[in-house]
């Protein structure tokens, strides 16, 4: 006669089979058949106070998991399942698969708060089985005043892309993790964390965060339909050249990858001028145009989309034929979480890296870019200790660059040591402890995945066993059909055509980059109110501009501006005065530590021009500080730059030449001091605009 226990576990492994065996009926099909190790995640969750850890590839099934958990759990009287998603791309593609699964799903995130009413009048009628709610949400306080009673509802918690919660993931976020703290203090509700991508080290960190009695379901990571292979050694054009004769060879549609939102519209705006429908896909574009993009490709409207890091988790296209990363990312995790959007439901489809020169210097930013500095730390609890201040104020008085000080507010506020009250931030009265062995630690860690990278870049091994081995998979082996194994290189190989070289620099060059003038003064300085500085600004070459990039090191490694780079600020300028209102009447060099090179471009401009050269401002003192907040940058410019006082210049607008651009508060400042003086409008050039 079988005991209570070998009679509770039939019991539930009977409800995972049928449960399981529903929700596939309805996604893949009739012949769909559960995975054994499906059937014992589900099982397990229906155990009371679960928890679950599931790593698995994309495209194994996990979120057929927590469905037929839900379905399971739901028909045993528990409340609804509450699914935390990190993106709104991600979410509206679950709430389609959660109702095709035969489950009533609605969702809760920035963009539908006129539907929120709704949605918790549902809750109270319990006739919602899924919610679906973005990390964020937890700052909201109309959320946050029924995140108690919800979490005594519900009856299945789901952390998806739970390498976000972990410290040590790829893609760390502190809102996540302040959500996924306050869901897994619940006493009731099982929990279930997803990811695809998460190494030994990740692993265990979410396993801790869940608790003692957690449970892992790892499996192995290689991908059979994924052909991957490594083009190193192109140069930027080559690049661009590769890819646009690629596209016209490679399976489907699909997503090329790149590191910057200035890369994506450049190639995309490449691409679709020889006739190819792309579309660029970043966080800037908003969220209605990022649907539309989602979909045109889901639907196959379009051949491929010239994405960042924005496209990516969970982004549901089982038919995605291949995905073309131009550029690495900074490690082996978030490379394989990439690419493995591509061959999930294909036979066969193509991962191909074509990396770059520029990517160990963005690796290094994004590096430290969410580390903590403890001096800013301390700065920013100093200064909120006697007052809530909006983050422009605290920007303001600390000298913390905004992006820093954004990143850093989140981490505190994940510490306990700060809350958010409406707009303004305030000290929660909690000591900060500075966890220095922490951050270095992963520091290192990031350096070492940086080191991986380039190891896989150069094509060191099988590529698909080398990404399971850096994923901690506990099986690797050489998969048989990558560019290493075989020694084949899809078209067009090694060597893009000179053709698409020419055109691609032909392109590039005649993009009128824009120099978008500074509206305000930073708060806290001596000028206040809107800026009356350049009107107007262009620049020869933006970034790691591959129309331009053998001249732009040509000219850091010789000092001296090389030709190419000189006429085409003449065919700018050439393009760009057929918008102006009036010519310039004269060309001022702006000032800078080092004059030289301004002074060298503004000379040749003048004499192109046939234009009076003004050499009137001036520079005495140090370099501006690199990484200080504006406010702390403009009070130091306007210590350092003067206009000569008995400074004449001819009626009519002025044309300020930059050898270089970065932050715009120079240029702002050296236009505001010649239309103080008698300019009645300035007209920016700059050869180099930087990111």
């Amino acid at each position: 006669m079988p005991s209570p226990d070998e009679h509770n576990s039939d019991t539930t492994r009977a409800q995972a089979e049928n449960h399981m065996q529903a929700v596939l009926t309805r996604l893949a099909g009739a012949d769909a058949a559960p995975r054994a190790e499906q059937l014992d995640a589900v099982q397990a969750l229906l155990q009371p106070a679960a928890r679950v850890l599931v790593v698995q590839a994309t495209g194994w099934g996990k979120s057929a998991v927590y469905w037929a958990a839900t379905r399971a759990l739901r028909s045993l009287g528990c409340g609804p399942a509450l699914v935390v998603s990190p993106l709104l791309a991600l979410m509206r593609d679950q709430v389609m698969a959660a109702e095709r699964a035969g489950l009533a799903a609605a969702t809760v995130n920035s963009t539908n708060f006129a539907e929120w009413d709704e949605v918790f009048e549902r809750l109270d009628k319990d006739t919602i089985d899924v919610l679906l709610v973005s990390p964020e949400r937890l700052g909201n306080p109309r959320f946050a005043a029924r995140l108690g009673e919800l979490l005594a509802r519900v009856g299945l918690i789901v952390i998806d892309e739970a390498h976000c919660i972990s410290d040590w993931g790829f893609d760390f976020r502190p809102d996540y993790q302040r959500l996924a703290r306050a869901l897994l203090a619940t006493p009731t509700a099982s929990i279930l964390a997803t990811t695809a991508t998460a190494n030994q080290r990740v692993s265990q960190d979410i396993g801790r965060q869940l608790g003692q009695q957690a449970l892992t379901f790892r499996g192995t990571l290689a991908r059979t339909s994924l052909t991957l292979s490594v083009l190193p050694g192109l140069s930027p054009l080559q690049r661009y050249a590769w890819m646009a004769d690629a596209i016209e060879r490679l399976p489907g549609s699909g997503i090329v990858y790149v590191l910057t939102v200035a890369e994506a519209e450049r190639l995309a705006a490449f691409l679709r001028s020889l006739g190819h429908a792309v579309e660029a896909y970043s966080g800037q574009i908003d969220a209605e145009r990022r649907l539309q993009v989602e979909e045109q490709l889901r639907h196959n409207q379009i051949k491929a989309v010239v994405a960042t890091s924005a496209l990516g988790m969970g982004y549901d296209k089982p038919d995605l034929g291949f995905c073309v990363h131009i550029g690495s990312p900074a490690s082996p995790v978030a490379y394989y979480q990439q690419v493995g959007r591509a061959g999930r439901g294909v036979a066969h489809a193509e991962g191909v890296l074509l990396p770059s020169e520029a990517d160990e210097r963005i690796w290094d930013y994004f590096a430290t870019a969410t580390i903590p500095d403890e001096v800013h730390a301390h700065k920013v609890l100093e200064v909120l200790a006697t007052e809530a201040l909006s983050l422009l104020e605290i920007e303001a008085r600390t000298g913390v660059r905004r992006g820093r000080l954004e990143a850093l507010l989140k981490i505190l506020a994940v510490e306990g040591v700060i809350d958010k009250d409406g707009s303004a931030w305030r000290a929660s009265g909690q000591t900060y402890v500075h966890d220095r062995a922490k951050w270095s630690a992963l520091i290192e860690v990031r350096k070492q995945e940086a080191e991986l990278m380039r190891r896989y870049a150069r094509g060191q091994g099988c590529l698909m066993a080398y990404l399971q081995t850096a994923l901690d998979d506990p099986a690797p082996a050489p998969c048989g059909r990558c560019s290493v194994c075989t020694g084949r290189l899809p078209d067009p190989g090694a060597s893009p055509s000179q053709d698409k070289q020419n055109a691609a620099r032909q392109f590039l060059r005649g993009i009128d980059i824009e120099i978008e003038p500074r509206k305000l003064w930073p708060a806290g300085g001596k000028r206040k109110g809107p800026i009356k500085g350049f009107t107007q600004g262009r620049a020869v070459a933006f970034a790691d501009d591959p129309a331009w990039a053998e001249s732009l090191q040509a000219w850091r490694q010789s000092g001296e501006l090389p030709q190419a780079l000189l006429e085409g600020a003449v065919a700018t300028l050439a393009r760009w005065a057929k918008h102006w209102p009036q010519r310039p009447t004269c060309v001022v060099p702006l000032a800078a530590p080092q004059m030289a090179d301004n002074r060298s471009l503004a000379s040749f401009i003048a004499r192109k021009g046939r234009l009076p050269l003004h050499d009137v401002l001036s520079w005495q003192g140090g370099p501006a500080p690199s990484d200080s907040a504006s406010a702390a940058m403009v009070e130091h410019l306007q210590s350092v730059m003067q206009l000569a006082g008995d400074a004449t210049l001819p009626a009519g607008p002025v044309l300020l030449v930059a050898c270089e651009v970065r932050s715009r508060w120079s240029a702002s400042l050296a236009a505001s001091l010649l239309r103080e003086h008698s300019a009645p409008q300035v007209l920016l050039l700059g050869l180099h605009l930087l990111a």
